[in-house]
């Protein structure tokens, strides 16, 4: 959902709150229920018998034109039309209806198709609000393009070289027209053979004088004052575009905030005044001008000869001298089928004129005023492409071996980094988290630690068995041989070690007749058993953190595969498209336009924002809804909704509103970040 369709969805309620009003005669709902009307016939000539296929048509047409049936979108100018067409109120239906219809018509039947037409009122309505929006929100860009043109000499020449084909093109077509113009009677395609270079009343000095004339009276018709320079030249006309697309924008904005604050405002202070006064068809009067308050809009927005001001003046000027609008306005009930045919004439030349020579008089104001088109800007790489394409080529064919080596080694490289950095450490993750036995990482086997360790049991326990401890020199049994095992397996070497300390008091005898040299090959054994132990230990934290070198060994390839992806989609993605990727920082920049508005604009008797700077508020709103929408849960940007509505609201007050932008800075800081 858009801005505009909150307006049009806050619209169709009121009308169908009104309607419902001025229904509360009937029994029950025309738009639900049509046979009990038709089944309670009366000789009143306000409560005649509707015809069933009537209503059907009136019905289909009310829910083609519902915002509870368009799914969050606004509908196009061409199904608004079809709608009126489907109920038979096109404008050629209407005018070609008879004097009497409004007679033998039911005021059932009335009531709906005045609830159909303003329907499609609002609908207009909420389409020209889109169509601003859009409108005005891409002059900025323009206009930002000319203020990066203007602070640089080298773009302001670059400029003046791009646009260089166009200035001799015009010039040539102006010569040509100009000559023509002089030759008089001989007038028609110059060519050589009209040229009589032998009669004295014509001759080649003549001909190149008339050229020159042309160029003269070419330059004269420019700017009254020669430049010191021709870059000054430039510059005079770049700020001279700059500013028709800043008084575009302002006529843009203020169009759009009259059309807001003004149009289709069914709950403002002069239907009040009119209900005051019993005149129970209040609401249909504020449709006739919203009407009319569009077509003045749209007739004279594009003309960027006057200001903002003077738009205001004669939108307003224009709808208060309207004499059709005047009479339909204070006409009674018997003038209600007049008034809804003036109201469907006036919808249909809005839909049919106004509205399609807006759009096209826009489209030829961006292009005569804003940055010039892609074949401009870019003819010189163009033709330099061009004319170097014969030596590029040559070069090519040349170093054709070379080429094709660097493509398959580019290939191959790129084959085998995501095989060996993308896909391989994935392989290892996914056998990690299936406890793969191939995927584990092991720093040693434990069959070798446990080959070792029962090796030194044997070394002690036979050691033991050929050194009894006791004097006597009697022989261990089963039993103690158990409980050295036992000690060996808990680290504990006693025998060995008693050994060893005898024979280190006799090293000589000792390493010959003693067991020196056994009980140090015994320990030698040990130191190897403890070692295994320690890396044993090591290898068992490193399976306890597999996934996490699983991820570890991830991380480059992934790193270098997304560098090269945003690369890629910032470097074909235009610099528009750079910019509205930076949401974040995008975001802060509107909360600060959007408080530079409120601050800086001229609040009115009443406290409120003008028109103008309430246009340029929506457009910043607009933006900052978009980007809030991608960013933000359901539930927040629902609570969000609500502040914008507030904020969008104009009769609330500068004051308020900036209270409420200070409120969305801190309250929804994390999302603005």
């Amino acid at each position: 959902m858009s801005l505009a369709f909150d307006q049009v969805r806050r619209i169709d309620g009121q009308l169908e709150k009104l309607h419902w009003a001025e229904t509360t005669s009937v029994q029950s709902s025309p738009v639900l229920t049509s046979a009990s009307a038709a089944t309670s016939p009366s000789d009143d000539s306000d409560n005649r018998t509707p015809d069933a296929s009537r209503l059907g048509e009136l019905q289909a047409a009310i829910k083609l034109l519902s915002t509870t049936t368009s799914h969050g979108a606004l509908l196009s100018q061409e199904k608004i039309q079809s709608a009126l067409v489907l109920a038979k109120l096109s404008d050629s239906t209407v005018d070609d209806r008879d004097p009497s219809y409004s007679a033998r018509s039911s005021s059932t039947e009335q009531e709906l198709e005045w609830l159909l037409v303003s329907k499609a009122v609002a609908q207009t309505h909420g389409l020209i609000i889109h169509l601003l929006l859009e409108q005005t929100l891409p002059l900025g860009w323009d206009i930002w393009y000319w203020d990066e043109v203007l602070t640089s000499s080298f773009y302001l020449g670059l400029y003046s070289i791009q646009i260089s084909p166009l200035r001799l093109w015009q010039l040539g077509k102006y010569v040509y027209a100009d000559v023509r113009s002089r030759l008089g009677p001989n007038r028609g395609t110059i060519t050589p053979d009209k040229i009589h270079i032998a009669s004295s009343a014509w001759s080649w000095s003549k001909f190149y004088g008339l050229i020159t004339d042309s160029i003269r009276d070419y330059r004269l018709a420019g700017p009254s004052y020669r430049p010191v320079s021709p870059l000054m030249f430039y510059r005079s006309e770049v700020k001279m575009k700059q500013h028709k697309l800043k008084t575009f924008r302002e006529l843009s904005a203020c169009g759009l905030g009259i059309l807001v604050d003004e149009g289709m405002n069914l709950d403002g202070d002069e239907i009040g005044m009119r209900r005051a006064k019993n005149d129970k068809h209040a609401w249909k009067t504020v449709v006739l001008k919203s009407i009319a308050l569009m077509e003045n809009v749209l007739r004279n927005l594009t003309d960027a000869d006057f200001g903002y001001h003077e738009l205001e003046d004669l939108v307003f000027t224009s709808v208060e001298d309207d004499t059709e609008l005047s009479h339909a306005s204070s006409s009674n009930d018997e003038g209600s089928d007049q008034r809804l045919a003036l109201m469907v004439n006036r919808l249909d030349l809005v839909l049919q004129e106004h509205l399609p020579n807006h759009v096209s008089n826009s489209k030829r104001l961006v292009s005569k005023y804003g940055r010039p088109s892609r074949i401009i800007r870019y003819w010189i790489p163009t033709l330099a492409l061009l004319l170097s394409s014969s030596t590029l080529l040559r070069i090519a064919v040349n170093r054709k071996a070379e080429l094709a080596t660097w493509i398959r080694d580019l290939g191959a490289t790129t084959v085998d980094f995501w095989n060996n950095w993308v896909v391989e450490p994935i392989r290892k993750v996914v056998g990690t988290i299936r406890h793969d036995k191939d995927a584990e990482i092991a720093i040693m086997s434990r069959e070798s630690l446990r080959g070792d360790q029962a090796s030194l049991e044997r070394m002690v326990v036979d050691f033991a068995r050929d050194n009894p401890p006791a004097s006597d020199g009697a022989s261990l049994g089963d039993t103690d041989l158990a409980k050295v095992r036992a000690k060996v397996r808990e680290g504990d070497l006693t025998p060995v070690l008693r050994a060893y300390e005898k024979d280190l008091r006799r090293p000589f005898m000792g390493t010959v007749r003693g067991n020196l040299i056994r009980a140090l090959l015994i320990q030698v054994q040990k130191t190897k058993v403890d070692v295994e132990i320690a890396v044993g230990g090591i290898d068992a934290l490193l399976k306890s953190q597999e996934l996490v070198f699983g991820f570890v060994g991830l991380t480059p390839g992934v790193l270098v595969c997304l560098g090269l992806c945003r690369w890629v989609a910032a470097a074909f993605g235009g610099r528009k498209g750079r910019v509205e990727e930076k949401s974040s920082g995008q975001r802060l920049r509107l909360l600060r336009n959007i408080d530079r508005i409120l601050i800086g604009s001229l609040p009115s008797n009443n406290g409120m924002l003008p028109y103008k700077d309430h246009g340029m508020l929506l457009c910043e709103i607009h933006i900052l809804r978009q980007s809030a929408r991608r960013v933000m849960p359901g539930d927040i940007f629902a609570e969000f909704l609500g502040e914008i509505n507030e904020l969008v609201d104009l009769h609330t007050g500068i004051e308020r509103q900036i209270r409420v932008i200070d409120r969305i800075r801190w309250a929804y800081h994390q999302w603005m970040r």
